[in-house]
């Protein structure tokens, strides 16, 4: 979590312009008109340089959000009883999938961004993949913190 925040606050300089949602605006633009457009306030601000470095950061939380949240799923599974083995389980798959959507959204919003250019189809995909790995994410996060809870309370009665 403190990587997502690292991520968040290399972010936010791009929020201080005519793209109040920043890199998420850029994710769920939709077309090459409109990654174009916000490409352009951000180079007008000098921040062409920082959102790629938010994108090259954001590469890097897919990476271990999804990877800690598999095996964190994958270990409560496998030590865990009753509701906790599900939501262990719960937590595995919505991280390959919040790695996998997350992935390719993201590699498609690079592409366009360290081209300089947008394009519909990739503008398309990462806007089609947004609510997928958003919903993914949440998921993952709350199935762990759950079970994580669930197996405190349970060692405490017992």
């Amino acid at each position: 979590m403190v990587l997502f925040a690292i991520v968040v606050m290399l972010s936010l300089p791009l929020v201080q312009t005519a793209v109040p949602g920043g890199v998420l605006d850029h994710q769920a633009a939709g077309s090459a008109a409109e990654v174009d457009r916000i490409q352009q306030v951000w180079r007008a601000a000098g921040l062409e340089g920082q959102a790629r470095i938010a994108v090259l950061g954001d590469l890097l939380f897919i990476g271990v959000y999804g990877l800690g949240s598999l095996l964190g799923g994958l270990w409560l599974r496998r030590t865990g009883q009753g509701a906790v083995r599900v939501l262990g389980m719960i937590a595995a798959l919505t991280a390959i999938i919040f790695t996998a959507t997350d992935y390719v959204e993201t590699i498609a919003q690079a592409i366009q961004l360290f081209r300089f250019q947008g394009s519909d189809a990739l503008a398309l995909l990462a806007a089609v993949m947004r609510p997928v790995k958003t919903i993914a994410f949440l998921i993952a996060g709350a199935a762990l913190i759950s079970a994580l809870l669930l197996r405190r309370i349970r060692a405490r009665v017992a």
